[in-house]
């Protein structure tokens, strides 16, 4: 199973971001579309920073309220890890905790085309776990 088989199901519709939005607007985007991460773009929609709810709140915790008035430029993640379409949910587990984050966007040729969640992940994960349950089940009924 890859990504692609994700966004099909799910969609490849991305919240995004400008960089000069305060984190006050990041946080009241977050709370209204119910997701925990933003991806910040720039020119052309290119994927600059990703903002989410632990980069709010890490920032939060370490500049005090203040910071909600201040850019997202201040506080995302710049150094953004994507994944491509064709890349596995297993590859995307392995990426997604050895980095320790929960959102990926996913980018072909530079181009932002969705974004997988570990919730994604997780609910992909159980239905291939499920089918294949299934079909060792039909196979000893059949044997």
């Amino acid at each position: 199973m890859t990504v692609k088989t994700i966004l099909a199901r799910k969609g490849t519709d991305v919240v995004t971001i400008d960089p000069a939005a305060t984190v006050a607007a990041a946080t009241t985007l977050l709370n209204e579309r119910g997701i925990g991460a933003v991806v910040v773009t720039g020119t052309e929609g290119r994927t600059i920073g990703i903002v989410s709810e632990r980069d709010i709140v890490k920032a939060l915790g370490a500049r005090g309220a203040g910071v909600l008035d201040v850019p997202v430029s201040e506080i995302m993640t710049r150094k953004v890890v994507t994944c491509a379409q064709h890349d596995t949910i297993g590859e995307l587990m392995q990426t997604m905790t050895e980095g320790k984050f929960r959102h990926v966007p996913v980018v072909e040729q530079d181009r932002l085309v969705g974004i997988v969640s570990i919730g994604d992940v997780v609910k992909s994960r159980l239905e291939q776990m499920e089918q294949e349950s299934n079909a060792l089940r039909d196979y000893i009924r059949t044997a």
